[in-house]
């Protein structure tokens, strides 16, 4: 269902939720999300720059929340240093 959601909306859409800065807080939290965070930035992302949430979810066997977190964090970044 989730899923689902997630490929009806975009990114900009779902971050814009009730619920996205509580899901924000809960992966931040978590013990592996910096080592994600930079896995996905340095590795994931260099190999397929449109890597899809499920997709990284999966490859990093972490939830479908924390890959979009992520994607939406180093989204942010990377409009900020262009």
């Amino acid at each position: 269902m989730i899923l689902l959601l997630v490929t009806l909306m975009n990114l900009d859409e779902f971050t814009k939720e009730k619920m996205w800065l509580i899901l924000v807080d809960t992966v931040h939290a978590a013990v592996m999300y910096p080592s994600h965070k930079a896995y996905a930035r340095d590795v994931i992302l260099r190999e397929k720059p449109d890597v899809a949430p499920a997709e990284l979810a999966s490859r990093l066997n972490m939830s479908l929340g924390e890959a979009l977190v992520i994607l939406d964090e180093l989204n942010a970044e990377r409009k900020t240093a262009a």
